[in-house]
């Protein structure tokens, strides 16, 4: 009975552990996640105004329709790598919150 309940502690202490390393995984994901979008949010925000301005100071019609098709490329080709960075950053974040998982796993002879 004593070592059923002994095992079940180790258990409990075991799973908590592994618990807690994932969660530090997260955390440390999440505020790559939050660094990288707030540096972007800041950066298109600052690329915007300058667009605006350009826009405004464009003398004719043409040239104020140019510099917003510039505006527009360089924002989309923008998003486009943002998002594909911030796709590796969530993947990144996953495999090191499912490590210390996959190595229990390992260890316990279940993952295959």
């Amino acid at each position: 009975m004593i070592a059923g309940f002994e095992e079940l502690q180790k258990f409990h202490k075991d799973n908590s552990e592994l618990m807690a390393e994932s969660f530090s995984a997260m955390s440390k994901g999440m505020q790559a996640i939050s660094s990288e979008l707030s540096s972007y949010s800041k950066k298109s925000f600052d690329e915007g105004s300058a667009a605006v301005e350009a826009v405004l100071a464009a003398g004719t019609l043409d040239k104020a329709f140019e510099a917003q098709t510039a505006f527009a490329k360089s924002s989309y080709e923008g998003m486009v790598t943002e998002m594909t960075k911030l796709g590796d950053l969530y993947a990144d974040m996953a495999k090191e919150a499912s490590k210390p998982f996959t190595g229990a796993f390992a260890k316990s002879g279940t993952g295959k």
